[in-house]
C-alpha cells in the first residue's frame, strides 16, 4: 500500500495505490490550506480503502517546486509518518508527475514543456521530450519559457500569450503521482523541497545596535 501526495500547489492532493492501480484518490476543496487538509484526506483515503496507517508500505510525496509553505507541509508529514512507521519516502519532481500523466493520456508526444504556477508573475518550467524530463526544473518569467509548443500545466492557462498551446492536466494528481513512484517512471528524490528560490517570507534583519 503506497500513500501518495502533494501540496506543491494550492490544492493538496492524495492517493493510495494498492500495488496494481490507484484504488482511493481525494482533492481539498479549499486553496492554500495545506497544514488543514492533509492529514484530513490521509485519512479519508485510508478509510475508503478499508486500512489502517500500519498497512502503508511506503509513502510517495511531491517534492516541488512550489511556494515554501504548502512544500514544508508535505515534506515533513512524508518524512514523520515514514519514520514512525519505519517504511521508505520517496519524492518526485511535480512537474514530472505531470509530464507522464500528460504523455500517458496521450495529449502530448515529442517534446513539450511543463509550466507551473510560481506566483510573482513568473513560471516554474521544464522540457520534457516524450515524457521524460530533458531539462529545469527552473524558475522563469513566462516571456522568457514562452513558446508555440504544447505546454502543459496551469502556467499555460495563467498567460496564454505566451503559451498559446496548453494541453493536459492543469494541476498533479496524487494518483498519477503514485503510479510514477510505483512503476519508477521518474526520478526518485530523497525527500527535500525543490524551492529554487527564497521563500516569500523571511526573518528580520537583526537591530542595529545604538550606539
Amino acid at each position: 500500500m503506497l500513500l501518495a501526495f502533494d501540496t506543491a500547489t494550492p490544492l493538496v492532493t492524495v492517493a493510495l495505490h494498492d500495488g496494481n492501480d490507484v484504488v482511493a484518490e481525494q482533492v481539498s476543496e479549499r486553496p492554500m490550506k495545506h497544514g488543514e487538509q492533509l492529514a484530513p484526506l490521509i485519512d479519508a483515503v485510508t478509510r475508503s480503502a478499508g486500512i489502517v496507517r500500519q498497512d502503508l508500505t511506503a509513502i510517495a510525496v511531491g517534492a516541488g517546486p512550489g511556494p515554501f509553505t504548502g512544500l514544508r507541509v508535505g515534506l515533513v508529514t512524508a518524512r514523520t509518518l515514514a519514520l514512525a512507521l519505519e517504511i521508505p519516502v520517496y519524492a518526485v519532481c511535480t512537474l514530472d508527475v505531470l509530464a507522464v500523466e500528460a504523455y500517458d493520456s496521450g495529449a502530448v508526444d515529442g517534446a513539450f514543456l511543463v509550466a507551473t504556477d510560481a506566483r510573482r508573475k513568473e513560471v516554474y518550467v521544464a522540457s520534457y521530450l516524450d515524457g521524460v524530463r530533458v531539462d529545469g526544473p527552473a524558475v522563469l518569467k513566462p516571456a522568457v519559457a514562452a513558446t508555440s509548443g504544447p505546454v502543459v500545466g496551469e502556467g499555460a492557462l495563467l498567460y496564454p500569450d505566451d503559451f498559446p498551446r496548453p494541453v493536459g492536466p492543469s494541476r498533479p494528481s496524487a494518483g498519477w503521482l503514485a503510479r510514477v513512484v510505483a512503476e519508477e517512471r521518474a526520478e526518485l528524490l530523497d525527500p527535500e523541497p525543490l524551492y529554487l528560490r527564497r521563500p516569500d517570507a523571511v526573518a528580520n534583519a537583526a537591530p542595529k545596535p545604538v550606539s
